[in-house]
């Protein structure tokens, strides 16, 4: 079994035993061993491959019977370094002492070891999930950004490190990453995955996501992870809007013409797509959920950095000083703000009969070198409305770095774009 096969492969055959558990970790651990120093998008960990054998036996142990095994079954799953696993140090990308930063293990990381997975180890983050980069290399080219904040599960899937990595969304750190990569991006809506167990950044907008090869994968993992979930049929196609305005305008010509070129494609293959006014005040809403996350994180980190304020990096370290500055008045008018923005783009989406919105993942590819994870700004909106977005590799740059569709579904209809996903996925693949 190759590492990059699709999750959903690995989890059936691990599963069934068609797939060898001890040998797939052993060849896994071989690809680790020759790609990661070239990637650096996991914590190093002197003995992992004997502690994957040790609990790989404990697990075949616990379910000796094929038919009983959870749907994780052995399955390998690389972590944030901002979620808090039982076994493993916290750092959340920074030089703050680890101890400082312990704290329990979460709902999500739970779920994953109910659901018999493995913890393949803790992927790097940007510093505390901001701005301030890690170490980590696109796998596609080394010399530009994976993106960020969730740059090592992005790498990780991206270079078949991990079939499935978890990640975490405050403003674009799922799906631009995961498109930077090439791979599959999924933010479901806000709170669909317990965010418990996490160094949070901004807790009214923080989002845990997900990191896959594929759609199938992608329907897989989420499954599992998110609250509720009720596997929805296709059915109809759904009516694909494109939201026209200075949002979009804020994308590169590349990742336009790349947009205007999926569109062509869907609509070639029997996919009705309107165009229909959004965000007019694009400006204003970035500016609105800046300050809300500046201010979040200022109390999150008050504390901590009132301690060690000489070991954060500039640019943390100047958005926690921006957001001491931000009343809880305000922030509290932009919480409300969020509400009733989202209540009048579901009016927009329902009155257009709108299911899904297309749009870039990113202003354009990943951008050269590795001072920036790159600009958030084409994922701003989604993650301010709580909206689930999903993000599919299509096809290339002129550079020869991928490029990706953003596809957004209705508040809290989750399971219908991951429904309607694999058919998009077939057309663009």
């Amino acid at each position: 079994m190759e590492p990059d096969h699709s999750l959903a492969t690995i989890a059936k055959g691990l599963r069934s035993g068609r797939i060898d558990l001890l040998r797939y970790l052993d060849h896994l651990c071989d690809h680790i061993d020759r790609v990661e120093p070239g990637v650096l998008a996991l914590l190093p960990e002197a003995e992992r491959r004997g502690r994957l054998r040790d609990e790989a036996a404990a697990l075949l142990a616990a379910y000796p019977n094929p038919a009983g095994r959870p749907p994780l079954f052995g399955v390998p799953v690389g972590v944030k370094d901002i979620f808090h696993v039982i076994g493993f140090a916290t750092h959340g990308g920074s030089a703050l002492p680890a101890a400082e930063l312990a704290g329990p293990e979460g709902e999500a990381v739970a779920r994953l070891r109910r659901a018999g997975a493995l913890i393949l180890g803790k992927t790097v983050t940007t510093e505390f999930a901001y701005y301030e980069p890690g170490p980590t290399r696109n796998p596609r080219n080394p010399a530009h950004t994976p993106g960020g904040s969730s740059s090592g599960s992005a790498a990780a899937v991206a270079a078949g490190l991990a079939p499935f990595a978890i990640g975490t969304q405050t403003v674009g750190s799922v799906i631009r990453p995961a498109a930077f990569c090439g791979v599959v991006g999924f933010k479901p809506s806000y709170g669909r995955i317990p965010t418990s167990g996490l160094l949070y950044f901004a807790p009214s907008v923080d989002h845990a996501g997900l990191f896959t090869r594929d759609v199938s994968g992608m329907a897989l993992a989420a499954s599992v992870l998110c609250d509720g979930w009720q596997p929805a049929p296709a059915g109809r196609r759904p009516l694909l809007g494109i939201p026209e305005g200075p949002y979009l305008a804020q994308a590169s010509g590349e990742a336009l013409a790349a947009l205007a070129g999926q569109v062509e494609r869907l609509t070639a293959a029997g996919y009705i797509v309107v165009r229909t006014p959004l965000f007019p005040d694009i400006t204003a809403i970035n500016q609105r959920h800046r300050r809300l996350i500046a201010h979040e994180f200022a109390q999150q980190q008050a504390a901590l950095f009132a301690r060690h304020e000489g070991l954060y990096r500039p640019r943390t370290a100047a958005l926690i000083r921006e957001g001491q500055e931000i009343s809880s008045a305000e922030a509290a008018d932009i919480r409300a703000g969020i509400v009733a923005l989202r209540q009048e783009v579901a009016l927009t989406m329902a009155a257009a009969g709108i299911d899904l919105w297309l749009c870039p993942p990113a202003l354009g590819p990943a951008p050269a070198g590795l001072e920036s994870t790159g600009d958030p700004v084409m994922n701003l909106p989604w993650t301010h409305l709580g909206f689930p977005a999903l993000t599919l590799p299509t096809g290339q740059a002129a550079n020869g770095l991928p490029l990706g569709l953003q596809v957004v579904g209705r508040w809290m209809e989750d399971e219908r774009l991951l429904a309607w996903a694999p058919a998009i996925e077939e057309v663009l693949r």
